[in-house]
């Protein structure tokens, strides 16, 4: 498998909104290594656009001396959060030059790309022609205020920056001008046909196909490609214009994988994932950029001879507090703000209680949130191996026997869930996977209040043995359940457990009689509502 997420854009920190993505991406990339599959996650900033030029002006900084500051902002949320590449670099790269420049090259041979005159937004006050994310207006169609001059939030629908109602300049609020320029063009009309087979033969979520199937209604429109200076990107080869940053974005993709295979030249496989049949290709995304990876990205990749995305995983926004986020309503968080309030990594448990594998938004409450992880999390998990670890520390060596009766029914049950537990991962549904997980810590906990080891111990010794065996076994099964949201909480129990690993076929093998844990010590503390 090779798996990407969207691209950040390199023109500021990443927010709670941006992490439900990329926590989704790495706990389905981390439980396809579990099951041992191969799995290569690739990602990059995306690191070109008149948005960043316009900031490293502001700041009196190079482009590229900005975007540098950015990235490793980036890669210290992902770190915070668990969340790990295979590569993670920048557009702003050479190899990613080399693929949109093969792209070009191969679609003007392949006589699909072509140049036209077009009216385009111009802003005087800026001195600059305006990139439709760079033009903000009403909506044509639903009248949604504040809308981008590419695509409305509320509706769906796209259009020219100049088909908004009251259109302005986002960076001077100027009303901007029309002026004539001479642009390339994709031909994405000619590969309707072609698109609309693969759209059909595809395995997307119905929910996905019917929304691309919608562009597809009204006819494919061609597609611009280009941008005039100054800009922030790569010039387009014998042409004082510049690529526009959507096509070398996705390229992005190719290109990290290039630079993964120059890390990995033993690899051969690697210098050629893009062009074999036996590699799957997922694509994480949210929902407001699907038009761009379901139509331009897969007709661009055809030019190439290349694979087509095996999957397109898309998911909604989120709201904070059941409202969009705000920075004027204190709504808007970021990943790096939110680490300092809380420990980032039980977001990931949070999120994956809300994400169901489709597009409907999700919501962080602060008050769920605390309430989720101190009930699951410790109350139902952690609370298993509280109870009988330090049991087994005090009065036990440490030392595990094998399960009474009871306890090989609670343990049979758990087993008995591994493969809709492993359905429920592949197909993101990872709300579902939660509640199983989380029903069977219930029933273990249950088994445990019922014959209460730390009287036990006291009278039989042996039989409490056997109950604190029981909870241990349940407490690591579980951990292999949760290590692909949990990793560093479960490497605890892992350390604690004294076992090399926590994968899934780890399910196969129990424990032996005899097996001596490391001593049970409070691996995460209650939290509370912070400001």
């Amino acid at each position: 498998m090779l798996v990407t997420s969207a691209l950040p854009y390199a023109n500021g920190p990443l927010h709670l909104g941006h992490m439900v993505e990329y926590i989704q991406t790495d706990i389905f990339v981390r439980f396809q290594r579990s099951m041992g599959r191969t799995c290569h996650y690739v990602c990059a900033d995306d690191a070109h656009g008149t948005p960043i030029m316009l900031s490293a002006q502001k700041q009196g900084v190079a482009p590229e001396d900005y975007i540098q500051t950015i990235y490793h902002e980036h890669r210290a949320d992902f770190e915070r959060y668990h969340v790990q590449f295979d590569y993670y670099g920048q557009t702003h790269c050479e190899a990613n030059r080399v693929r949109s420049e093969q792209f070009f090259q191969a679609a003007t041979q392949a006589k699909a790309i072509y140049k036209k005159t077009i009216v385009q937004m111009y802003c005087a006050a800026c001195s600059l022609f305006l990139p439709d994310r760079l033009v903000k207006g009403t909506c044509p169609k639903c009248q949604a205020p504040d809308q981008y001059g590419d695509v409305c939030e509320q509706c769906g629908i796209t259009y020219k920056p100049s088909d908004l109602i009251n259109p302005q300049c986002s960076h001077c609020s100027a009303t901007p001008m029309l002026k004539d320029s001479d642009h390339y063009f994709f031909s994405l009309q000619s590969y309707q046909d072609f698109l609309q087979h693969w759209l059909n033969q595809s395995a997307f979520r119905d929910d996905v196909k019917n929304k691309l199937s919608e562009w597809f209604d009204g006819g494919l429109n061609d597609w611009d490609i280009s941008r005039e200076g100054p800009y922030f990107g790569f010039k387009i080869p014998g042409s004082d214009q510049y690529f526009y940053v959507w096509v070398d974005a996705p390229f992005g993709y190719m290109a990290m994988t290039d630079q993964l295979a120059m890390e990995h030249p033993n690899d051969r496989a690697l210098s050629t994932i893009w062009f074999q049949d036996s590699v799957e290709i997922h694509h994480f995304i949210g929902k407001d950029i699907l038009y761009f990876h379901g139509l331009f990205w897969p007709a661009m990749l055809s030019v190439l001879g290349a694979n087509l995305p095996t999957q397109l995983h898309v998911h909604g926004f989120l709201t904070v507090n059941g409202e969009k986020m705000s920075k004027s309503r204190g709504t808007f968080i970021l990943a790096h703000d939110f680490a300092q309030r809380y420990e980032p990594e039980l977001l990931r448990y949070y999120y994956a209680v809300k994400l169901s594998g489709d597009m409907r938004d999700i919501d962080f409450n602060d008050v769920d949130f605390v309430h989720r992880i101190n009930a699951d999390v410790l109350g139902k998990f952690v609370n298993i191996g509280s109870r009988t670890g330090s049991i087994l520390k005090k009065s036990l060596n440490n030392e595990l026997s094998t399960p009474d009766a009871a306890g090989a029914d609670i343990i049979a049950a758990i087993l008995d869930q591994k493969h809709t537990l492993a359905e429920y991962y592949n197909q993101l549904n990872y709300n579902k996977a939660m509640s199983v997980i989380m029903r069977l810590a219930e029933q273990v906990n249950g088994y445990i209040h019922e014959a209460e080891p730390w009287a036990l111990v006291k009278t039989d010794p042996v039989a409490a043995q056997a109950v604190c065996t029981t909870a241990i076994h349940a407490w690591r099964y579980l951990a292999i359940y949760l290590q692909p949201v949990l990793p560093e909480l479960t490497g605890k129990i892992k350390d604690i457990l004294a076992v090399d690993t926590l994968t899934w076929a780890d399910l196969e093998t129990p424990l032996t009689a005899g097996h001596r844990i490391q001593d049970y010590y409070h691996i995460i503390k209650r939290i509370e509502i912070k400001a």
